[in-house]
């Protein structure tokens, strides 16, 4: 039987967690609604290890209208007291602020770009960056100074960074993972 080599950080026994390495983590996003589930998670995410996040994740999308930015974006007072009762996501008042905060402000910059895609991409031109052992970089510096700028929160640059590897923007497959693209080859969604 044949071994699948995955990145060292992908717990192989939660079948979700394998799932998301393989078809989801590093895969290329060009759809706004993705981009944007994405972009909650993440920030959900700080303190916290992503698997908790990917466990609760239908929770998350039951809870936040589908990721739909512009039913979030009119989140009031009686919903948000609503979510920090919910006990199937992660109740921490300041990041569903920052969730339908980052609401507006995404639909901000889809009506500026014509998408949410459009801007995040702009930042590499259009091409996926390859790089691994990082926590965050130049490129996550710049997009965490933009959405800060713009109004985001949650948005610093290590939550950009995982942000951008969710989303394929930035390829991190550690050499010896099935996955993993030497630079100047193709990666999965580029074909």
């Amino acid at each position: 039987m044949e071994t699948i080599c995955r990145c060292g950080w992908c717990n192989l026994n939660n079948p979700l967690y394998v799932a998301y390495h393989d078809r989801e983590w590093g895969v290329p996003q060009h759809e706004d609604g993705k981009l944007f589930e994405l972009l909650i998670l993440e920030s959900f995410q700080a303190g916290l290890s992503w698997e908790t996040i990917l466990n609760k994740r239908e929770a998350f999308r039951a809870a936040f209208g589908g990721f739909h930015p512009e039913r979030v974006a009119a989140y009031g007072e009686e919903k948000t007291a609503a979510l920090l009762e919910d006990k199937a996501i992660v109740r921490n008042r300041r990041k569903i602020a920052a969730a339908v905060q980052n609401a507006k402000v995404f639909l901000e910059i889809q009506a500026e770009w014509g998408s949410f895609a459009r801007y995040i991409w702009h930042f590499t031109d259009g091409q996926v960056v390859r790089e691994t052992g990082k926590a965050s970089s130049p490129l996550s510096d710049r997009v965490s100074a933009d959405l800060k700028k713009r109004g985001m929160t949650f948005v610093g640059t290590t939550i950009v960074y995982a942000y951008l590897q969710a989303a394929g923007v930035i390829d991190s497959h550690e050499p010896g993972c099935f996955l993993h693209r030497k630079d100047g080859a193709p990666g999965r969604g580029a074909e």
